[in-house]
């Protein structure tokens, strides 16, 4: 029978009312975002709103549902109807799909938490309703059947294997799991800043949710939050860069930068591009093939424009903003833990360098904060590398270090430091200036930073790595307690090494006030940093001080920019305008004539 006569036999065999509901029953099994608008008026007495916002959180739950996606982060604001989306409609549609496997059909399990059991409830109760509901008994309740001997607001089972289990972030879970888990909001807004909740969150997922699939290969998990501080459930998620996270990010106002698509049906399906950047896109029709001029045309274009303005629009969102503050606002409405544009340091200032290799440095330092523990309430080691380059922006493939022989002083083979310092350090002044005061101010670069949880042979072993890599010319360590080990270790270790080990001393001078001492730096353009995952991390830090979690990394930027700034290595072009004129004004008094006069 070809599929002439399958049209015919239906036409024969149903009436035209049937044939609407077959249509219909196909149309919302295929697209998810139209079973939920379908389905909102039997769990959801409020008229319903469509909304981009919504689109773009279905298309990649959808994308879960289809294997497509099997680790999925979505930031979204309050008030954005992702709870009925993720924990109340997205269980009732997938049981509904005829397509069955791990993650599509009656036979998935879902886990929900939430950070509170109440909520956790609430939303089981409204799936429970939805699937009860004569609209979709009609259309697939010869599908499964909910089981009488466990229907209860906290599980509900099918008789098809499948179920649907609420629990609360911190709960217990032995015994528990799931083909797919979701977490929605795992902590409350008003939680935001307390570090034991956080940090019980954090280790719940690690000790807990993160081994409740029930097949690992195949099954999915799903983080649905506002984003509340630099070290929510999100924050510490993508810190750890651990698996392919699908990472839709969706603000409240438009920020051109972050905009990036979400590709799925390739080797490398994630929601983010080679560096980690946030998304605020939706994926295309299917869900099967690249994003589309069809799916493009939805995302917004202009700065600033709102994500539902039909139901925020421009005075709630500023009335929002104002009553939440600038540091509430960027994470739980622009899904960015930190004021945009920063705090001391405004993220604005950084300059980007596009290219993909670095340019030639005449003088490559690293700058290290030492701590030496793995525990993790702790702040980690951290060391940023830096490189001073002229005016010009001729990048070359290889980064400037040759294999300048170290001065070396005595029998024991140490470095004499302050010796080798002040000699390398005027030769490379001279250097630079010649070149400089013929082009544009001296640029800075930061070409590598990390920071990790060592002990110490590891925290030794990591920094002289990063050290040889780079072929730094100096490197800086504060002097502290943590500091003078690592100091002594490596001179005695790599004395033989071509890079400088210098202890700096604050005297005294507060972390806030030596940020403020570089801030100039910035606001001038003179700091370049690469678009890298690694950056990203410092770019944020130092956006947030002083009100981030850690600071190892902005402590690292701070000595190594004022080093540089103090034995003018980095001046501004008037400065060095000013020393050429300097040095050719003739000093002290008239030369005496050659001949007698």
């Amino acid at each position: 029978m070809n599929v002439r006569q399958d049209i015919d036999s239906l036409l024969r065999n149903y009436s035209t009312e049937d044939l609407l509901d077959e249509a219909n029953r196909m149309n919302y099994e295929e697209d998810f975002y139209s079973f939920f608008k379908g389905g909102w008026r039997y769990f959801d007495p409020s008229p319903f709103m469509d909304g981009m916002a919504l689109e773009a959180v279905a298309y990649h739950l959808e994308a879960v549902i289809h294997g497509d996606i099997k680790r999925l982060i979505v930031n979204i604001p309050p008030r954005m109807s992702k709870s009925s989306l993720t924990s109340v409609s997205l269980p009732a549609w997938t049981w509904a799909r005829r397509w069955e496997s791990s993650t599509s059909g009656p036979g998935v399990q879902f886990l929900h938490a939430s950070y509170s059991q109440s909520l956790s409830l609430r939303d089981s109760v409204k799936c429970r309703r939805l699937i009860e509901s004569p609209w979709y008994r009609k259309y697939w309740g010869d599908r499964f059947k909910l089981t009488s001997d466990q229907n209860t607001k906290t599980r509900f089972d099918n008789d098809r294997s499948g179920s649907r289990l609420c629990t609360s972030v911190g709960s217990t879970l032995t015994g528990e799991g799931g083909n797919i888990i979701i977490v929605d909001d795992p902590n409350a807004a008003q939680e935001a800043f307390s570090e034991a909740t956080i940090n019980t969150t954090i280790e719940w997922w690690d000790t807990a949710l993160s081994t409740r699939l029930n097949n690992a290969r195949d099954g999915a998990f799903i983080i649905i939050q506002q984003r509340l501080a630099e070290d929510d459930l999100t924050g510490h998620v993508l810190s750890k860069d651990v698996g392919d996270w699908t990472h839709l990010m969706l603000p409240m106002r438009y920020e051109m930068e972050r905009h990036t698509h979400t590709v799925v049906g390739w080797d490398d399906p994630r929601g983010c591009d080679d560096d980690g950047v946030p998304l605020v896109t939706v994926l295309p029709d299917g869900m099967r093939v690249p994003a589309s001029a069809e799916a493009a045309a939805v995302l917004r274009e202009r700065e600033g424009e709102l994500l539902w303005p039909e139901r925020f629009g421009e005075k709630e969102v500023a009335l929002l903003e104002r009553t939440l503050g600038p540091f509430a606002a960027a994470g739980q409405l622009q899904q960015r833990p930190e004021v945009k544009g920063g705090g001391i340091i405004k993220r604005d200032w950084w300059k980007l360098w596009d290219s993909d290799v670095f340019p030639e440095c005449e003088y490559i330092i690293g700058s290290l904060d030492t701590s030496y523990t793995e525990k993790q309430e702790n702040d980690p080691s951290a060391m940023t590398v830096w490189g001073v380059f002229s005016g010009d922006r001729t990048a070359y493939t290889d980064n400037f270090a040759t294999n300048r022989p170290m001065k070396r002083n005595g029998d024991n083979g140490l470095i004499n430091i302050a010796d080798h310092a002040s000699r390398f350090d005027e030769a490379a002044q001279v250097k630079f200036n010649l070149s400089a005061s013929h082009s544009s101010a001296p640029k800075i670069i930061m070409l590598y930073a990390w920071e990790e949880w060592l002990e110490f042979p590891q925290l030794i072993e990591k920094v002289a790595q990063t050290a040889k890599k780079f072929k730094l010319d100096r490197l800086l360590i504060e002097n502290k307690a943590a500091g003078h080990s690592v100091s002594q270790e490596l001179r005695r270790l790599f004395s033989s090494s071509d890079f400088a080990v210098q202890l700096v001393d604050p005297k005294g001078v507060d972390k806030r006030s030596r940020v403020y001492a570089i801030q100039h730096m910035f606001s001038e353009g003179l700091i370049y940093a690469p678009d890298r995952v690694w950056a990203e991390k410092v770019l944020v830090q130092t956006g947030m001080f002083p009100k981030a979690k850690h600071d190892d990394l902005t402590d690292t930027v701070s000595m190594a920019l004022s080093h540089l700034r103090t034995t003018g290595m980095l001046q501004r072009s008037e400065e060095i305008t000013h020393s050429v004129h300097e040095s050719m004004r003739h000093q002290g008094k008239p030369p005496e004539p050659l001949y007698p006069v």
